[in-house]
């Protein structure tokens, strides 16, 4: 009968992967991980967003605290298409039920969560690991955050994950652009008098 061997964040992977490159479009580099925010977790956010030679490691995870909901908000340094979600959770009754994906939601809380229709959402199968899940990048284009929701675990008292990353194309927030004002009309009283006229002005035809 198949048990589970390991309790809260400590079981570490002895796969050794340390020289894998992984994906070109990973897109690790390009998350402001200092400000992803996790809501009711026992760690921080941040503990999930590890380079792809990490994926496997399960000495870090993010596990639910109060109850097995979790909000992940994982902001982004620049312009972000994005193709792929990468997600290792779990294991067993741990694993999130599914995950809803929202974009640009700078301020959702669990207050207005489940009144939101996420961008797109997933089921997640138990497995220990790390799985793909393509999202439609028609709406995941020139977005700056992503907002992850976990509503429930499959069955257990919390929910728990170890790594998120993803795939995807970063470009540079653009400047905002100098606006100048010109003026829609001469007036002659701000502009020295030129030398041989009188300084007065005639319509044409006057």
């Amino acid at each position: 009968m198949p048990h589970e061997h390991q309790h809260g964040c400590g079981h570490e992977s002895h796969e050794d992967d340390a020289t894998e490159l992984g994906y070109k479009d990973n897109l690790f580099a390009h998350i402001d991980r200092e400000n992803v925010i996790a809501f009711n977790t026992t760690g921080t956010g941040s503990d999930v967003i590890k380079p792809w030679h990490a994926r496997l490691d399960e000495v870090q995870c993010l596990e639910s605290d109060a109850d097995d909901q979790i909000i992940l908000r994982i902001p982004f340094t620049g312009a972000v298409r994005l193709r792929s979600l990468l997600l290792k959770a779990g294991p067993g009754n741990h694993t999130p039920s599914k995950i809803a994906l929202f974009t640009n939601e700078a301020n959702l809380d669990f207050g207005e969560v489940l009144d939101r229709t996420p961008t797109q959402e997933f089921d997640i199968p138990q497995g220990r690991e790390v799985g793909e899940y393509a999202v439609k990048t028609a709406k995941f284009s020139n977005i700056s955050s992503v907002t992850l929701f976990i509503p429930a675990s499959q069955g257990a008292d919390t929910s728990r994950i170890y790594y998120v990353g993803f795939l995807g194309t970063w470009t540079e927030h653009k400047r905002k652009p100098i606006i100048t004002v010109y003026e829609t009309q001469a007036n002659l009283a701000d502009h020295e008098k030129i030398q041989g006229m009188d300084g007065t002005f005639s319509a044409p035809g006057h």
